[in-house]
């Protein structure tokens, strides 16, 4: 086996292909309590967020007395210290609802649990050099198999659903006593040897009732990983700017251009991507572009408006040493734009506009939503948030309390795995500008801490997220992941044209987001969850566009001039969604396949004497190679997820639809560089038969990987079959940015996503339920709203009256 197979088996995604479904959810489960009962959510606030909840009360779990079989001797019951779960056979109606453990195994791991990983892994190094030379790329969640998440939904977490959970077993069920312990996961770099390793460490949980309880790791696995480069950090960022800008042939170069102050100089360290051996992962490169504010003592200046061209540095980010330096081409720098700052009018010189009147949202009962530690639950939808370095917000376990049918699957994980943006400017530097921004850098790791009234408005539910730094310490980004409720319009409306009766609901969606920096782009990833069972994943970009300088005299077609000796090249973004399914499935079931959708024009004949005719024509994706599809505007092309076994009332088997939103393919010929690396982006959907050790499509190091197609396009090749399993849809989608003058000095969001829709999941439309809104806002003030409909004559129009 490839050493580097080896490593990605330890991949954070759940669960072993044995296990396969989706979380505990399913059908004829059995409904939740509410209020502060066992089984409901309570509201709990995150670390350092204000608590806008009120106050908490505590969980009380209302539980018969616990049947305690027989165990193995010196395993105490219901602890986290032993290294797989113990299960006993109970026979009998009875069901044992168990003590819960301390954190649900799909929890992202905790400050402590992360320091006493990084302290594990530190002490198993085998000398002072090799444990001196480590560098903590990434910590997070091991995250468990997808029975074992089944297992702690049904015994061990609200909402307590031992129905879903029925595995096969002689002599009665199994219930389990314990879970298995929370893993981390960590990919280590060594500095002084240029080495890669991926690590798993086992948490355990010791419980002392003087210190309330401690942590401690033992090292399960490692694996050393030849031939990668990990994603750069920020402090080596640091780093590479601090030694370019006291390069002496930097700094004379600088001085040609006008610039001695090196406080002006902004220095951005980009990976080098892989263009050929020069650069192989043997060493850890770093290739900057360079920018130059106009003024040191105004902090608040756009410096990305004057880049500076010609330059060329390669930086040695493992010594931290200028390796290649070269003033190739002298370009002048481009005068200070007039219109290049975006800040208040105090600190920019301009006006701010004086007519916009306060906009407030209040919720004075408080929020819809019921949040426990992790957990969320909104309108019938309930799923749990986590969060990881590399990918920002996931969504885990998302399912749907259908009435009498119970809480119903829809999806095990849902997340946002790469990005890509490719330029299309063909001169140096920039076509080497194709950023990987999840697997070269790391959507989570370059999270913002959001503002309440900014970023979010309303009742806010904040999550904190925590991550390694380089050196191995422990650091929070507070207020990391946003929840809120919002309205979003009418939800559904229809008047009678005979009696001017009027039903009409509002819209309401439940948001979780979260907003991420790399370098001079602000990236925002959605997930809004509708009351009529739909979910939308959004993608809003913003920020400053990457330009580049002219001479005088100089024009460039891939590009738009922005302002003198300035210009702005067309570039492209990329999103790769991964939608692990899980439509209808129980946990231990692979009973999903997927069906593409295209409206066909009938031929002219009988059938169609009209020449209107057109319909829409269902093909099975049968298996991997078949599964490599495209959008098609033309013909409304969009994609089902299917239960093979499930139906409604109509007999059509129940799914979820992916539906498209505004998309693209890679503007670039089938020998692009950049291709090599992203493969994946050729085709807008991909779907794969689940593997634990299939987590990115790019493989999970891109950074300068010389191996041409890793990833999607290799797993494929094994054209496993489809037609009903664990299904995985990789989305690719993304934006074409040719961009206009409005989009300077930062650029206005700009919106791209997708939809997941019930197809035939329900018997009818789940909004049919929503109530009446309460009141209405007229010009003397609120007014309440008939309890339903409207009145049967006060509301009748006079004419229709008259004509009737």
């Amino acid at each position: 086996m490839d050493p580097r197979e080896g490593a990605q088996t330890l991949c954070c995604h759940a669960s072993a292909e044995s296990s396969g479904g989706g979380a505990a959810a399913g059908k004829g489960a059995e409904m939740r309590g509410s209020g502060g009962n066992a089984g409901s959510l309570e509201p709990a606030p995150a670390s350092g967020e204000v608590d806008m909840l009120g106050d908490s009360h505590a969980h009380v779990e209302h539980q018969p007395e616990l049947h305690r079989p027989n165990s193995k001797a010196g395993v105490p019951f219901g602890s986290l210290d032993s290294a797989s779960a113990v299960t006993s056979t109970v026979k009998g109606p009875g069901i044992p609802v168990l003590r819960s453990q301390s954190a649900h195994p799909l929890d992202p791991l905790t400050p402590t649990e992360i320091a006493v990983a990084i302290a594990t892994v530190r002490a198993a190094g085998a000398t002072p050099e090799v444990r001196d030379g480590m560098r903590f790329v990434e910590v997070v969640l091991n995250e468990p198999d997808k029975n074992v998440v089944a297992l702690a939904d049904a015994y061990f977490f609200p909402p307590y659903q031992p129905t879903l959970y029925r595995p096969k077993a002689k002599g009665g069920a199994m219930y389990p006593l314990q879970l298995p312990p929370r893993q981390a996961r960590l990919v280590v770099y060594n500095k002084r040897t240029n080495e890669t390793s991926i690590w798993v460490v086992e948490l355990s949980e010791v419980h002392a009732t003087a210190r309330g309880g401690h942590h401690r790791g033992k090292v399960f696995s490692s694996v050393n990983v030849p031939d990668v480069q990990p994603p750069m950090d920020a402090m080596e960022y640091a780093e590479c700017e601090a030694l370019v800008k006291e390069y002496p042939p930097f700094v004379e170069a600088m001085k040609k251009r006008g610039i001695e102050d090196m406080d002006l100089v902004m220095v951005d360290p980009w990976c080098v991507g892989y263009y050929g051996e020069e650069d192989s992962p043997s060493r850890r490169l770093g290739r900057p572009l360079i920018f130059c504010r106009t003024e040191s003592d105004c902090p608040l200046e756009n410096g990305y408006a004057r880049p500076v061209e010609g330059i060329h540095v390669l930086v040695d980010m493992r010594h931290m040493q200028v390796i290649e330096f070269e003033d190739r081409n002298f370009v002048p720098l481009p005068p200070p734009d007039p219109l290049r700052n975006y800040t208040a009018a105090s600190s920019r010189g301009g006006v701010d506009r004086t007519d916009i009147k306060p906009l407030l949202i209040t919720q004075p009962e408080g929020p819809s939503f019921r949040v426990n530690g992790y957990a969320v639950e909104w309108q019938k939808w309930n799923f749990r948030v986590g969060f990881t370095p590399r990918e920002g917000l996931v969504i885990h376990t998302v399912a749907y309390d259908d009435g009498s049918r119970g809480r119903r699957s829809v999806a095990h994980r849902l997340s946002f795995v790469e990005m890509v943006v490719p330029y299309g400017d063909p001169h140096d530097p920039h076509y080497r500008k194709n950023a990987f921004d999840a697997g070269e850098d790391g959507l989570g790791r370059n999270a913002h801490s959001l503002k309440r009234g900014c970023d979010c408005l309303g009742h806010i539910k904040y999550f904190d997220a925590h991550f390694t730094n380089f050196l191995g310490g422990v650091e929070t980004i507070e207020n990391c992941v946003c929840m809120h409720e919002e309205d979003h319009g009418i939800l559904w409306k229809h008047q009678d044209w005979r009696t001017g009766m009027t039903e009409v609901r509002r819209s309401r969606r439940l948001t979780v987001s979260f907003f991420c920096t790399v370098a001079n782009y602000e990236y925002g990833f959605f997930w809004h969850f509708y009351q009529d069972g739909h979910i939308e994943a959004e993608v809003k970009l913003t920020g400053i566009l990457s330009l580049g300088a002219l001479k005088a005299d100089e024009n460039r077609r891939q590009g738009t001039v922005i302002a003198p000796g300035l210009y702005a090249p067309v570039h492209q973004h990329f999103f790769v969604a991964r939608l692990d399914m899980s439509v209808d499935c129980n946990p231990g079931e692979r009973l999903n396949q997927v069906v593409e959708v295209n409206m066909k024009v009938e031929d002219p004949g009988p059938e169609n004497p009209h020449n209107n005719a057109f319909y829409a024509e269902e093909t099975l994706l049968s298996s991997e190679l078949h599964a490599q599809r495209d959008c098609n505007a033309l013909t409304h092309r969009h994609w089902i997820v299917r239960n093979t076994r499930t139906f409604n009332r109509t007999g059509q088997l129940t799914g979820y639809k992916l539906m498209p939103g505004r998309n693209c393919l890679p503007l670039a010929g089938p020998d692009a560089k950049f291709l090599r690396r992203a493969a994946f982006l050729n085709h807008n959907l991909w779907v794969t038969e689940y593997k634990r050790d299939e987590c990115f499509p790019g493989g999970e190091f891109p950074n300068q990987n010389p191996r041409v197609g890793e990833g999607l396009p290799t797993w494929v090749k094994q054209d496993r079959k489809l037609e009903e399993t664990d299904v995985v849809l990789w989305y690719v989608f993304g934006v074409t940015h040719v961009p206009r003058l409005e989009d300077w000095p930062v650029m206005p969001v700009e919106h791209v996503g997708f939809k997941l829709l019930p197809h035939g999941f329900f018997n009818c439309s789940p909004a049919v339920d929503v109530p009446p809104s309460e009141a209405t806002i007229a010009e003397d003030g609120i007014k309440e709203a008939p309890a339903k409909g409207v009145g049967p004559t006060d509301s009748i129009q006079p004419t229709l009256l008259s004509k009737l």
